[in-house]
């Protein structure tokens, strides 16, 4: 399984007035689990987050930690881009892909719907039934 994520640079969404920092996420797998075999995602932070608050419910395995929230990122005062910073942004863009690789790459997390969902759905349905995948 080979998984990628990235972020399209200098050109975040715009929604409600409030800039959004959107991760693109790539899959390309030959495990029969997964649906598609290829697929591409857009994601948010909080998308993340809701996949580890997900798994921790849902599942018996250890998930990893996320990137900070960088609440002090978001000041008005700030003399910086705040979270629109580049370094910034690759930092976290590392951290998600380590935490991602780390989940797609556990046998028991393969099996999980909200892993699923997370990356090969276009949308996240929240209101989902939690569990497992069958083949």
């Amino acid at each position: 399984m080979e998984r990628t994520l990235g972020e399209k640079k200098n050109q975040p969404s715009l929604y409600c007035d409030n800039l959004q920092i959107n991760y693109y996420s790539s899959l390309q797998t030959n495990l029969p689990i997964f649906k598609l075999k290829e697929s591409c995602v857009r994601r948010r932070y909080s998308d993340f987050e809701w996949l580890k608050n997900e798994l921790e419910r849902d599942s018996k395995i250890v998930v990893p930690p996320l990137p900070g929230k960088a609440l002090k990122r978001q000041l008005p005062f700030r003399g910086d881009e705040g979270i629109f910073e580049e370094s910034f942004i690759e930092e976290r863009r590392q951290g998600l892909e380590q935490f991602i690789n780390k989940i797609a790459g556990h046998p028991l997390a393969q099996n999980e719907r909200c892993l699923h969902m997370f990356l090969q759905e276009e949308t996240i349905d929240r209101n989902y039934v939690p569990g497992k995948v069958r083949q």
